[in-house]
C-alpha cells in the first residue's frame, strides 16, 4: 500500500496536478486574490501631470517659497543652481538637504533647458 501511494503521489506531481481540498471551486475563485494590475500612463497623461508641477527651472521665487519647508535661503540656492536636468540635482549637487528634497520632490518637475 505504501509504494502505490508513493508512486500515485509521484505521478500527481510529474503531471502538474494539484491536490485540492474539498472547498469547491467557486469558493476557491472567491479567495484568490487578483493579480495586480499597475496602470500606465500614457504620454499625453504625462505630459498633462507635469503642467500641473512647479518646474525648478522657470519658478519665480515667491512660487518656490510657497513650497513646504522652503525659505529665502533655499530659495536663493535653487535660483543660483540653475538649469537643472533632473529635479533630484537638487538633492544630489548639495543644493537642498534630502529630507527638504524628500518633502518637495512630488510637486516639482525639472524641465530641460531649451538652447
Amino acid at each position: 500500500m505504501p509504494i502505490l501511494r508513493s508512486s500515485l503521489l509521484t505521478a500527481v506531481l510529474t503531471a502538474g496536478l494539484f491536490l485540492v481540498s474539498s472547498r469547491s471551486s467557486q469558493s476557491i475563485a472567491q479567495t484568490a486574490p487578483a493579480p495586480a494590475v499597475k496602470p500606465t500612463q500614457s504620454i499625453s497623461q504625462k505630459i498633462a501631470a507635469s503642467k500641473d508641477l512647479l518646474d525648478i527651472n522657470t519658478a519665480t521665487a515667491t512660487q518656490l517659497k510657497a513650497l513646504p519647508g522652503m525659505g529665502d535661503a533655499y530659495v536663493q540656492r535653487i535660483i543660483a543652481g540653475r538649469p537643472y536636468t533632473a529635479k533630484n540635482q537638487l538633492a544630489t549637487r548639495g543644493i537642498l538637504p534630502q529630507s527638504a528634497y524628500a518633502a518637495i520632490k512630488d510637486q516639482i518637475i525639472a524641465h530641460r533647458p531649451k538652447p
